[in-house]
């Protein structure tokens, strides 16, 4: 076996064989959606140790807990502070300072959640900001299906800015090393580029077709947003505890303290800041009712998934899938990089971008010797990161904020077409891409 050191294989098959069809057979579950994707991934976790692929203690070796520690430490943060009703204040004020005119509350709903998105994930962002708008659209009798699909496409690409906006961005980071300040300087300005154009686009392809009353608007003014605020002390902590984190992931490269370190410890200390003035009982409540709105689901789902790849790792296959693209590129850094780009987009509009990440990373790290180092490298990673993040535009099962948004949407009584969503996502996508290409073009190789 290459690199695994386990003593058996199940029936003496090859160790490549069968790490290749245990993850083949769970994507194609994956794709089927026939079966929740945390259960999946656990399963095909649990054939790589069972067969004899991995080892238990390779399997834990796998996971990369900096990823798990990251999410789940802002997973608390965020699900104490929604209980503030800071994020439907935001939303309400957006849309009063657009005097209640549905496109002006279209393009400030989407720079809301481009905001959030790269302060905060993506996923959540979406989960806040969504119900609301749906809210505010339904009292301005308009069609929903603008607001929504320009949620997807703010999410995504305010997602793309930052080591914490999106999921894909959360791994390479993890597995790189590459810190917030990095992931915020090389890709916060071309998306603020796109998202510039795209609202540009949104006020072209809705603006005239978006209208209500003077009366309707008059009901959407009277809004208070005050009232939002259900707790101002637990709003002060929240906000306290949130801009110090932020601020950690800046100065974490400096002191060598890593995201999912940061973010922990600003959960830790929330929860804390929470308890005081409660006796143990109101303490443990507190801390139970913070834990139950952590997606366990999603968290569990990554543990499979990096185990997962970790097998085929070790095995061998991602080493000749690397050279099989190093043939293809001829080595050379900017061919390989924009194969990457392009490569990212398009694979991550058809499927989940998460799990494309989660396999192509070690395959990019396979390939950096042969690119000439690390520093030759890095283009192939944001060429990675943006392929993945702004690839998730194209479809309405590109990336989970996308899958968060159709939920939400059918739960409403407004689902939304595949096929609507690709008339504009797919376009969309296509030149955020382009764009993208130039701009590493003109960054890196110009």
């Amino acid at each position: 076996m290459h690199g695994t050191g386990a003593a058996q294989v199940l029936f003496g098959v090859d160790p490549l064989w069968l790490s290749t069809a245990i993850f083949i057979l769970a994507y194609v579950v994956l794709l089927s959606e026939r079966i929740h994707r945390t259960v999946v991934a656990l399963l095909g976790a649990a054939a790589m140790v069972v067969s004899g692929i991995l080892s238990q203690d390779q399997a834990i070796a796998g996971i990369d807990f900096n990823t798990i520690a990251l999410l789940a430490g802002m997973m608390v943060i965020i699900a104490i502070t929604r209980r503030t009703g800071v994020f439907e204040f935001i939303a309400i004020w957006a849309a009063k300072r657009a005097r209640a005119e549905p496109i002006g509350i279209l393009i400030l709903l989407a720079l809301v959640t481009a905001v959030f998105s790269a302060l905060l994930d993506n996923l959540t962002t979406v989960l806040l900001v969504v119900p609301v708008a749906l809210l505010i659209v339904d009292k301005l009798k308009v069609s929903p299906y603008p607001y929504l699909f320009s949620q997807i496409l703010a999410a995504n690409i305010g997602g793309t800015a930052t080591l914490i906006g999106d999921p894909p961005n959360i791994l390479i980071g993890s597995a790189t090393g590459l810190s917030f300040n990095d992931f915020l300087l090389q890709l916060g300005p071309i998306a603020l580029l796109i998202l510039g154009l795209v609202l540009i686009l949104f006020y072209g392809v809705w603006g005239a077709s978006l209208k209500t009353t003077d009366a309707l608007k008059a009901r959407v003014m009277r809004f208070d947003e005050r009232g939002s605020i259900v707790d101002a002390r637990l709003l002060r902590q929240s906000l306290t505890v949130l801009g110090l984190v932020l601020g950690g992931f800046v100065l974490g490269e400096y002191v060598h303290v890593a995201p999912g370190t940061t973010a922990m410890c600003g959960a830790a200390l929330l929860l804390l800041l929470t308890g005081i003035g409660q006796d143990r009982r109101g303490q443990a409540e507190q801390v139970r009712e913070a834990l139950r709105e952590v997606e366990w689901s999603a968290l569990f789902f990554f543990i499979g998934l990096f185990v997962m790849v970790h097998g085929i790792q070790a095995t061998g296959l991602l080493e000749r899938m690397a050279a099989a693209l190093m043939g293809v590129t001829g080595g050379d850094p900017m061919v390989t990089a924009f194969t990457t780009l392009w490569l990212s987009a398009l694979v991550s509009a058809a499927i989940d971008n998460i799990p494309f990440v989660a396999t192509m990373i070690p395959l990019v790290e396979t390939m950096v010797p042969a690119l000439g180092g690390a520093a030759a490298a890095e283009p192939v990673w944001w060429s990675l990161a943006l392929g993945a993040c702004l690839g998730g535009n194209g479809t309405l099962i590109g990336a989970a904020a996308n899958v968060m948004v159709a939920g939400l949407s059918e739960r409403a009584g407004t689902p939304i077409s595949f096929t609507r969503f690709l008339l504009i996502g797919m376009p969309v996508m296509l030149a955020s891409v382009a764009l993208a290409n130039g701009y590493i073009y003109l960054r890196h190789f110009l």
